[in-house]
């Protein structure tokens, strides 16, 4: 762990030095471009998001909301045993 940590810094390190090389002027320009590439990608991402909620209505569609019990029993219906359903029942009687 420390082993990466040295590394990690000592290219932290070299990236800086790398970086004060470079006239202001450069500097500068690379600061400018990064926040202009920023912007523009913000601005899309918003316009992207306000285009995509605008399209739906506000209006809620009501459906008829399904009891999935009753499906569930349609399907299962051929598959039960009246014995399972008698020890269910015992079980789950008052003593």
């Amino acid at each position: 762990m420390e082993n990466l940590r040295t590394n990690i810094h000592l290219w932290l390190i070299q990236i800086d030095a790398g970086w004060r090389v470079f006239p202001l002027k450069k500097q500068y320009k690379y600061i400018l471009y990064c926040f202009i590439s920023y912007l523009i990608l913000t601005v899309v991402v918003t316009l992207s998001v306000w285009f995509e909620t605008g399209k739906h209505s506000s209006k809620l569609d009501a459906e008829r909301i399904e009891n999935a019990l009753i499906k569930k029993n349609e399907s299962t219906a051929s598959l039960r045993d009246s014995l399972l359903l008698i020890i269910k029942n015992r079980k789950h009687e008052r003593k």
